[in-house]
This record gives C-alpha cells, structure tokens and sequence, in this order.
C-alpha cells in the first residue's frame, strides 16, 4: 500500500467500528470532552492567575525597575531605600527615575458601606511611567489633594462606582479610605488579581496624606526610564555595579517572571491547577482506554480474520490509533466550544482575564490526543490475542 492508503484504510476501519456501536461511541466522546473542559478550566485558570498578578507590572512604561531583593510579591513589598532612585540618576542613560509605592487600606463601599481591603498604587502623575487605560484624562484631576481614580474592573464588592459617577458628571464622589474622606476622580483600567480584588491610583502627595505613618525614606519600587537609544541590558549592568546590595536591577520582562515565580513556586495555587490537568487526563485516559479496550476484546474474531489473510500487527495497531485519533477529535470540538463559554461565564463573574486563545486549544488538543494515544496503545495489548489458530 502507498502511505497515503496505510493511513487513510486504517481511519476508516476505526471510523465505521466506533460508528457501528453508537452508545459506546457517545459515552467516549462524553469522557473526552469532560477530560477537554476540565484540563481547558485549569489551565485558563492558571494563566489566569500568573496574567492577573503581573498586569500591574506589565502596565508600567519603565525599561529597568529597582527593588529590595527581598521582596517576593509586588502586594507585600519590602522599603527600599528612597536614594537609590536618586542615586541611579547618576547614569546619562537613566532620563527618569519614577518612586512607586504599594500598600493595601480599607475601602468603605460608598453604597452598602461594608469594608474590604483595597490595593494603592502611587506614584508621580506627571511623570507618565504608568500605561493604565484613563490615566492621562485624569491627570491633572488627580494633582488635587485626596484625589484618587478607581480601577473600574475591581471586584463588585467594592461598590457600582462607575454608576455612581455617571449619575454626577464632573463631580468627584466623595469614598472612606483607611479612615480618611477621599474623592474618586474617574476610572481607570487595572484588573484583579489573586493578590489584590481592586485597585486605587493616585499621587505620591496623596498617599502620603492617606498613610502618613509610612517613612518618607522608603519605596517599593522604582521604575527607570531610559534615554531613547539606550541599552536595558548594558545600563542594567552599569546600575549594578554602581548600586549596593541592597537593591536589585531588573528588566521589565524580569520583574514579571519575579512575580510569576512567586505564584508558582511559593504558593500551593499553580501546583493545584497543574494537578487538577493532570487528574483531568488521568480520567479521559481511563474512559477512553476502556472503550478501545472492549472494542477490540469485542471484535477480536474480526481482528483474527484480518491477520489470517495477511493484515500486519502493525496495520492492526493503526487502526487502534486511528480510533484514538478519531475520539480524540470529536470529544475535543464540543470540549473547546463549552470551554470558551465557560471561560465567558467565570471571567465576567470574578473578572478574571479568561479568554480563548489559539495557542492554549492547540496545547490542550496535544494533550487530549496524547491522552486517547496512550490508551490506545495500552488497549493494543489485546491484539496480542487475536491468533487465528486459537479463534477458529
């Protein structure tokens, strides 16, 4: 046979058995598309979690940042010293040096007046060293004294604010924060995340006005913006032998793989998503496996029949695949298309970013398939039995 035929005559052999038992066939594609939405679940849940947790980084529009080594998540930093951000200035190459402060108070829900800890981010408004949808509109707005702009995809618990400024247009509305009478200026885009359920930007006079307890001396964090031309990497290394130990140089796509790390590695979240795929295929390998199995312990005559008159071991094991294949793609269209529903249902409920892509279908559909081929090539053990001799 040509090749063209030793694939397609094996395909259609399994195609027209899995056909012939239609129950069975249902209940194979059932078990695929639950081992496919569940593996499509964790694995957008875990990159939702890591997307999430760095898309206040991601934001910011600085080529190198400093930070206290220290530090394990961008929520709970630890002070560096203010006159590092001063002291990198030193370079021709460093154009701005921008301060970044990060604390958590409780916000009062101007509605229902329940409390609920929000996250700050402050910095020097002018210096436009944060990417965040709405920021530049409200700018000068946020130089007044206790101004604040809310982050409109924070969780709902925080209050319909976006409503509630709509309803007065041009007019701040008046919030609680950590205690102190604060006025929100407008929306700006931020997102939740696993460390944080809402955002509040706003200057650095400000949050010094909102926790003046907080040493003067100390940041979390400060962004470098280079002059254009100027070489991340050649400057990184420049700040690092200028700068004492106490502070680390990284790079943008550094600090987000820093925070990445820390969801990964030092908490029990990106390991449970990861077992929850695995367990996932454990399950759809089981289904799956049984079906081929009685499949072929239920046509083993058919399969002596086919050795008798000359069909290889190797044929044979085609078809098996083949059939592996076949389950492989019927269960996964209608586990992809539940899944993408899903991922609309979850992500509008907790404001997750959850969303489609063709990278994580083509990721999955590789495991799915790997998953079916495994237990076709258990379930090939069977054919071992299928000796002409002893069937007839």
């Amino acid at each position: 046979m040509s090749l063209l035929q030793s694939l397609y005559l094996p395909l259609r052999l399994s195609w027209r058995q899995l056909r012939a038992e239609r129950a069975r066939l249902l209940a194979a594609m059932a078990g695929v598309m639950f081992a496919c939405v569940l593996v499509f679940m964790q694995i957008g849940f875990r990159a939702a979690l890591f997307d999430s947790a760095t898309a206040l980084l991601s934001a910011m529009r600085a080529e190198l940042f400093l930070m206290n080594p220290l530090t394990t998540a961008s929520f709970r930093p630890e002070p560096l010293p203010r006159i590092r951000a001063q002291q990198a200035l030193a370079l021709a190459e460093v154009r701005q040096s921008v301060p970044v402060y990060m604390a958590q108070v409780t916000w009062r829900n101007p509605e229902s007046g329940t409390r609920r800890a929000i996250q700050l981010v402050a910095f020097d408004i002018e210096s436009d060293a944060m990417g965040f949808n709405g920021l530049a509109a409200l700018a000068d707005r946020l130089k007044q004294p206790d101004a604040v702009a809310f982050d409109r995809r924070s969780r709902p618990e925080f209050g319909d604010v976006g409503r509630l400024l709509a309803g007065q247009p041009g007019t701040p509305l008046p919030v609680q924060i950590g205690g102190r009478q604060m006025n929100v200026m407008g929306l700006v885009d931020i997102g939740p995340s696993f460390g944080a359920d809402g955002n509040l930007v706003l200057s650095e006079t400000n949050f010094r006005r909102l926790l003046p307890n907080r040493s003067v001396a100390n940041v979390d964090l400060v962004a470098l913006r280079l002059q254009p031309g100027a070489d991340p990497v050649a400057t990184q290394a420049r700040l690092k032998a200028l700068l004492p130990e106490d502070v680390v140089v990284l790079t943008q796509p550094e600090l987000v793989a820093w925070e990445r790390r820390y969801w990964e590695e030092a908490t029990p979240i990106g390991f449970i998503f990861t077992f929850g795929s695995l367990m996932g295929l454990i399950v759809g390998m089981v289904i799956v496996y049984q079906i081929l199995f009685s499949d072929i312990a239920g046509h083993l005559r058919e399969y002596a029949t086919l050795k008798a008159i000359g069909y290889s071991n190797g044929y044979l094991a085609r078809v098996v695949l083949s059939a592996a294949l076949l389950l492989a793609v019927l269960g996964f269209v209608p586990g992809a298309v539940v899944s993408a529903v899903l991922y609309d249902v979850v992500g509008s409920a907790t404001f997750l970013p959850l969303g489609m892509s063709w990278s994580r279908a083509g990721l999955v559909f590789g495991l799915i398939f790997g998953m079916c081929a495994a237990a076709g090539l258990l379930a090939m053990r069977k054919l071992r039995d299928a000796q002409p001799a002893d069937m007839f």
